[in-house]
């Protein structure tokens, strides 16, 4: 297997930045998921919430190696926002029941984030993802991130999403339905995706080692209705949590698609790295 793809947000739920290679850590991808957008009661805002987050193409010195300063943020008909990593008292943030701790970036990037988005929202930072405990009875002592869903890491494979739309052609044609097109892998928002041979087999697997770095398999994702978002358009479809539902629901009820990673070394990888699992 070889590593087809890398895939970096440094803002959550924010455009997906497509990069040749990165440094990998503990806390996973470089500035993977380091800033994310809370309500003015500091929960979490998503591309769930607010479409129009998949706009917001964010970028750091990890996505883009000519930027020096610690964050840019552009969106269509505005000027670009720079930003340093701010300095200032933390604020209690939720993210889903987690509660936890993060820097405000300041009254400049909240008001160019309102005037983008029409939403009263304050964007923060992960100063220290070390702070953050990951999912008891799935993850060892020491595992920590920053601002992803559940764990540092997700993978999918091209094998695994080319059945997922063989299935959802199936689906559309039993129905009577126009058959859509074939869903891309961005819907998923995986970080690393693997080229691979028999779809789902990534279920399985304990150990991922990529290049020189190693990771230790979490849990298959439960994938949501931000799934269902049409990046370009924005719109909403049935696709493609009725055909999870269908052939990927777990005995808890939720809907899979990829498997979360936890690095248990560092390093570079890159695209075109080999990839080999046990």
């Amino acid at each position: 297997m070889r590593l087809t793809a890398l895939n970096v947000h440094p803002l959550k739920s924010g455009a997906i930045r497509p990069v040749r290679s990165v440094s990998v850590s503990p806390s996973g991808l470089a500035d993977d998921r380091a800033w994310m957008l809370v309500d003015p009661d500091g929960h979490m805002v998503s591309a769930r919430e607010v479409h129009e987050l998949f706009t917001i193409v964010a970028d750091t010195p990890a996505t883009d190696a000519t930027l020096d300063r610690a964050l840019r943020l552009r969106a269509p008909g505005h000027p670009d926002l720079l930003l340093d990593h701010p300095v200032a008292a933390r604020l209690p943030v939720r993210l889903f029941s987690l509660h936890l701790e993060a820097t405000p970036a300041g009254p400049g990037a909240d008001a160019w984030l309102r005037e983008v988005l029409g939403h009263d929202v304050r964007l923060v930072w992960c100063d220290d993802p070390t702070r953050r405990s990951l999912q008891p009875g799935v993850s060892e002592p020491g595992d920590h991130a920053a601002f992803p869903d559940a764990f540092p890491v997700t993978l999918a494979s091209t094998a695994s999403l080319g059945r997922l739309n063989d299935w959802i052609v199936e689906t559309a044609l039993e129905r009577g339905e126009d058959v859509p097109p074939p869903l891309p892998m961005s819907r998923f928002r995986p970080n690393v995706v693997v080229d691979g041979e028999v779809p789902f087999a990534e279920d399985g697997w304990t150990r991922v080692r990529i290049g020189d770095v190693e990771l230790r398999a979490g849990k298959p994702v439960g994938r949501c209705v931000m799934t269902t978002i049409d990046p370009r358009t924005l719109e909403t479809a049935k696709e493609p949590i009725r055909t999870l539902a269908r052939h990927r629901r777990s005995p808890d009820g939720d809907t899979l698609f990829a498997v979360h990673l936890v690095p248990v070394s560092g390093g570079r990888i890159q695209v075109g790295d080999e990839v080999t699992v046990s």
